[in-house]
């Protein structure tokens, strides 16, 4: 049984919302961060990277940053740029890009579902990420940012949300600058939050999409307060997600760039990759790989499109991924990059950038570079259900979420 409840969240007023609303605290490095809130006094960003408002000096991990980050909380608050709802709600979020649109639930749920295995993840959190948004949660005493999550709609589910949703007005209506437009809806009648806590509390599971390292930081924040993380009548037991249907769910690829050929010469490292895949296509204009096992490569101003010759030995669910048969192959026994996740060689492209910026950052900075066909949702959780974790930077979901539009105090 799934634990998830309504809350008094704090959002944006309606005016402020596009000008609070912000990507991702993760998306960006602290320059790219910097840029991003220049001339936008009120952009989360602000608070979920603090370091913004203060020079290069200061060390992005430094106490003052957390101090920053929790004081202008308070001051929007105080403010009225945020807001605190007065009753126990839902909130539907629907995010809208082109013909794509999809709708989830923001609530709280268990710490305890994260321990007992009942919300899956599929990922391995790094050490210093996850005790930046300790730090975060703690000096804040909130929840800044939803954890993304997915459910495997039943019994037409969604199809019953969107009636809720077109009867109800929305609170927050706004298009964001990269065209994708954001609508929250207020849900507190009690017929429909008995909908949702009850189609909740029958489910088995819940699959973490994106957010890992805040849901990390949140169980720990909880067990380093609470001697009983079940209780949940404690704030900090609980956390904010928002909760997607599966077939709603849009993956992307998650590309690689490498800053160097590990010693070989271009034609010497693609003499080494043809011992375990097969070249089907040569252009000078991107290839955009489509079927499972396939990469494109572009190395020495080339695209080349690879096929692996093993696919029908793999066996087991983990290593038929794409992003598990370029490590195994390519990456570790050829680049030496055993460690991606800590590799600095190696950096990683979302796909909603396009196979352009591949070839720019190889022309500029990087020597070689990868582009995957996206990771299903389907494998995504035969992975999380058979407990296993799939390589970093495995799957890049879009929409992104904003951060900002809610917010969760915790005692």
């Amino acid at each position: 049984m799934i634990t998830f409840k309504p809350f008094k969240a704090i959002l944006p007023q309606p005016k402020h919302a596009k000008s609070v609303a912000a990507l991702p605290y993760d998306v960006f490095n602290r320059n790219e961060a910097k840029i991003e809130v220049n001339d936008k006094p009120f952009s989360f960003l602000r608070i979920d990277r603090a370091e913004t408002n203060f020079d290069n000096t200061i060390d992005i991990y430094s106490d003052k940053v957390y101090q920053k980050a929790s004081s202008l909380l308070q001051t929007w608050i105080e403010d009225g740029i945020l807001i605190q709802d007065s009753l126990d709600s839902y909130y539907l979020y629907e995010l809208s890009i082109g013909d794509h649109t999809q709708t989830g639930i923001v609530g709280l749920t268990s710490v305890n579902d994260c321990v007992n295995g009942l919300i899956k993840d599929h990922e391995k959190t790094r050490t210093d990420k996850r005790l930046d948004r300790v730090k975060h949660i703690d000096q804040c005493n909130a929840h800044t940012g939803p954890i993304l999550m997915f459910h495997i709609n039943e019994n037409h589910f969604d199809q019953q949300i969107d009636q809720i949703k077109n009867r109800t007005t929305p609170i927050i209506d706004f298009e964001s600058d990269d065209r994708i437009h954001h609508k929250v809806f207020r849900i507190n009648h009690k017929e429909n939050i008995e909908l949702i806590s009850n189609y909740f509390n029958s489910m088995q599971n819940l699959y973490i999409a994106d957010g890992h390292h805040r849901a990390a930081a949140a169980k720990q924040v909880a067990m380093d307060r609470n001697q009983d993380i079940s209780d949940l009548s404690v704030s900090s037991n609980l956390f904010l997600s928002v909760i997607f249907p599966s077939n709603q769910m849009k993956i992307l690829d998650y590309n690689r760039v490498i800053k160097d050929l590990n010693g070989y010469t271009p034609k010497q490292f693609l003499s080494e990759v043809e011992k375990s895949f097969t070249i089907l296509e040569e252009s000078t204009s991107p290839i955009k790989p489509i079927n499972k096992g396939q990469f494109s490569m572009f190395i020495d101003s080339k695209w080349i499109l690879l096929d692996y010759k093993f696919k029908n030995q793999l066996l087991l669910p983990i290593d038929k991924l794409d992003v598990s048969i370029l490590q195994n192959t390519i990456l570790d026994p050829l680049l030496n990059i055993t460690n991606p996740s800590t590799d600095t060689r190696i950096d990683f492209v979302g796909g909603i950038r396009g196979l352009n910026e591949l070839e720019r950052r190889v022309n500029t900075d990087c020597k070689l570079a990868f582009a995957l066909v996206p990771t299903s949702i389907q494998e995504l959780i035969d992975i999380s259900n058979l407990g296993q974790l799939m390589p970093p930077k495995s799957t890049w979901f879009e929409p992104k979420l904003r951060s900002g539009l809610f917010i969760h105090l915790i005692d």
